[in-house]
């Protein structure tokens, strides 16, 4: 037999099928990982398929040299999944399979952790077990009687009943020892009791119309507070009363735990959670449990869209507006995309959930081509919290520089005075964004990475959020030698200072990604907080979706123009969206909200869409704005991307691909809005330079154009140039 293997190499070289002869012996399936020889070494690698023949010489086929693992790790779907990759976004097969099992199984790095477990052996009645045991052996008699309950670990019964008495158990026949597989279970001290909830009868007609509609994919729309996540957990309940399966996606993983804990609480230990910060033996163990079926839910991040889960009946993707959502390094997709295929593949459904759904997907369902299902209220039956827009610059005006607006502050008094609770939001972490000469204007940059580095306080430190290289705090400047250091944009590091000085003795949290390191930090920060050990929460966007706090009654958002002013065209979408989501974390309770907004432009029609929660009237104008412009969804952005650490050698491939596209625009205009090549704004990272190809495509004509755009790409490829494809980028840095 042949087995057709993809070798563990991430490398477009070797991004082929390679041949192996199985021997005789060996019993080998499609999607068994495998041992085999390659060049002069003996590599891991992937049975994709099977055959009975192959096209090359059999003689000079080598043979397979094992089987890695006693069972098969990716399934006939996971393969179908692969070729999808693969043909969408320009990816390496091995790139794709790797995304399917936990890292750590590549090279052996874990496996799973067996202990010995103790049973009674089969065949024998209690007859003949009392036959072989003498009556004055009491303490046998009693492991005996115990283990008619059910089996148990040595270690447990060893401690209770003796060494001796288990091994004379063992010498008669009467008990068998094996191994069997314990499993680590991640934030197991969880605590999980369930609130009886009954679905307001707009909730029950959303689940309906999600499981029992037409459309594949629906767009759950409804304000923050509306008792979504109630809605997913019951669509789940009835997927799996049916024999199916589900995958419940969430953008953060501080959002992780919190929604592990409703689900355990309501499905008990048939969920499992796989996400980057689990442990390498946790998350081999969460993947275990599910690709056996022992646990039929998962929950988590981004990677958990390629779950081993077999006959998915239900994928939620919660906020499916966030950023995160799409991988911006490689392998680069859009997991949207490959949730759609597996819902249409396992003939399930897919729900996009958000209360600022993306301009594409609402467009989509308001064209019939998903399925619209709308919560418009509050579950608690409140008004959202109102929205006070607060200009900077007349507090420039007025003389006051600081982080704080007066009417901010005077409201944080109110609210810690009242013994209530606030939230402080800024986007971006550390104490400033850059340290600056005032002489000279030199600005801090890493040294592998074309970008400003940032200042962070507590360790007198500048780091590079790119790379993280760190470097010491400047004390005088490399070129001129002033002394006269200035730091730029506040961050979070800087706001806890300046809150500690205006209120001593309350309690202040901040949570950013300095402050989460620690598996456990997001389940130690945010109990705390719900706790009441703190008045004050200070984070990045970490915090500003899927929180449930009843006594937050005032939310502070610092810098709101921080992503307004992005050269992106969804600037004014992103912005929209974070303000409502930050916003709908106050009164969320029967206390009633407040959100203080500070901006430098007051005036501009996000904001005043914000205010008003008007997500339709908002839509409407930027959807008008993106037809006009021709920008997405109304066309497709394409982005090749070619880095090296040779900066020539990247420039003239980008070069060679731009003129083979250029060429091929010439001759196909009317598919073509725009295309350009240019050095990426931020032209090196990790030393390697960056240079990009953009254009923009009509719609129509995507599958054409980007297949075309991809064999370009295989015709052009250079030695020491890494080439990537992404469409519709979420940042063009």
């Amino acid at each position: 037999m042949i087995c057709k293997v993809i070798v563990d190499i991430s490398n477009g070289e070797v991004d082929r099928i390679f041949d192996y002869v199985v021997p005789d012996g060996l019993e080998v399936n499609k999607g068994d990982r495998v041992l085999v020889p390659f060049g002069n070494k003996k590599l891991e690698g992937f049975c994709i398929d099977t055959a009975e023949k192959s096209d090359y010489d059999l003689s000079k086929l080598k043979p397979v040299i094992s089987k890695l693992d006693e069972f098969s790790c990716i399934s006939e779907e996971m393969l179908a999944l692969m070729r999808f990759m693969k043909e969408k976004f320009y990816l390496r097969y091995i790139d794709c399979l790797r995304l399917f099992i936990p890292g750590q199984m590549r090279g052996g790095r874990v496996r799973e952790l067996k202990r010995i477990y103790i049973e009674l052996a089969s065949g024998l009645t209690d007859e003949e077990r009392k036959a072989l045991i003498p009556a004055r052996a009491r303490r046998q008699l009693e492991l005996v009687e115990k283990l008619k309950e059910g089996g148990e670990y040595l270690s447990v019964v060893t401690e209770e009943f003796g060494a001796a008495t288990v091994n004379a158990l063992v010498e008669k026949g009467v008990v068998n020892k094996t191994d069997k597989p314990v499993y680590r279970k991640p934030y197991d001290a969880l605590k999980c009791e369930e609130d009886k909830v009954r679905l307001t009868p707009s909730q029950q007609s959303a689940v309906d119309k999600i499981l029992n509609g037409e459309k594949t994919v629906s767009l759950l729309y409804g304000v923050t507070g509306s008792g979504k996540t109630e809605v997913y957990m019951n669509a789940i309940e009835r997927v799996l009363a049916e024999g199916k399966t589900a995958i419940m996606l969430v953008p953060e993983i501080s959002l992780t735990p919190q929604m592990l804990r409703n689900f355990r609480a309501r499905f008990s230990s048939g969920v499992a959670m796989l996400h980057s910060g689990l442990s390498q033996g946790e998350r081999y163990d969460e993947w275990k449990r599910l690709l056996t079926g022992e646990a039929r839910i998962v929950v988590g991040a981004r990677s958990a869209v390629f779950a081993p889960l077999k006959n998915v009946g239900l994928i939620v993707i919660d906020e499916e507006h966030d950023a995160s959502y799409f991988s911006e390094s490689n392998p680069r997709y859009n997991t949207a995309d490959i949730a759609k295929f597996r819902a249409e593949y396992n003939g399930g459904k897919l729900v996009l959930g958000s209360a600022t759904p993306s301009i594409e997907s609402f467009l989509l369902a308001k064209r019939g081509e998903y399925a619209l299902v709308s919560l418009p209220e509050r579950i608690s039956r409140h008004g959202m919290p109102k929205i006070d827009i607060v200009s900077m610059s007349d507090e420039l005006i007025c003389g006051n520089n600081g982080v704080f607006s007066r009417k901010l502050e005077a409201e944080l008094r109110k609210t810690v005075e009242s013994g209530n609770q606030a939230i402080l939001f800024i986007n971006r972490r550390g104490h400033s964004s850059f340290a600056m000469c005032r002489k000279c204007g030199y600005i801090a940059k890493c040294e592998d990475c074309d970008v400003t580095l940032t200042y962070h306080s507590v360790d007198n430190m500048l780091k590079c959020h790119y790379c993280g290289k760190r470097y010491k705090m400047l004390t005088q400047c490399p070129e001129c030698g002033s002394k006269e250091i200035r730091y730029g944009k506040v961050g979070t590091q800087r706001v806890v200072e300046e809150l500690k000085k205006m209120f001593p003795g309350v309690g202040i949290l901040r949570m950013d990604n300095e402050t989460t390191t620690k598996k456990s930090a997001y389940l130690d920060i945010l109990g705390a907080f719900k706790a009441k050990e703190a008045q004050i929460l200070v984070g990045t966007q970490m915090i500003a979706k899927g929180h449930d706090f009843p006594d937050v009654t005032l939310v502070g958002i610092l810098d709101a123009d921080m992503s307004l002013y992005f050269s992106d065209y969804r600037s004014a979408e992103r912005t929209f969206q974070l303000v409502t989501q930050v916003a709908g974390r106050a009164g969320r309770s029967e206390k009633e909200g407040l959100v203080i907004l500070q901006t430098y432009s007051p005036s501009h029609y996000v904001y005043r869409f914000a205010k008003n929660y008007d997500y339709l009237g908002f839509f409407g104008k930027e959807n008008n704005t993106r037809e006009v412009t021709g920008f997405p969804p109304y066309s497709t952005i394409l982005r090749v991307l070619m880095t090296g650490e040779d900066d020539e050698t990247v420039r003239n491939c980008a070069k060679n691909v731009f003129v083979d596209v250029r060429a091929y625009e010439l001759e196909n205009k009317r598919e073509f809005l725009f295309l350009q090549a240019m050095r990426s704004p931020v032209a090196r990272i990790e030393r390697n330079y960056r240079y990009q190809i953009l254009m923009r495509i009509k719609r129509e004509y995507e599958a054409d154009v980007t297949r075309e755009i991809y064999r370009i790409i295989d015709e052009n490829k250079t030695r020491g140039v890494s080439i990537f494809a992404q469409i519709n980028p979420q940042s063009l840095s």
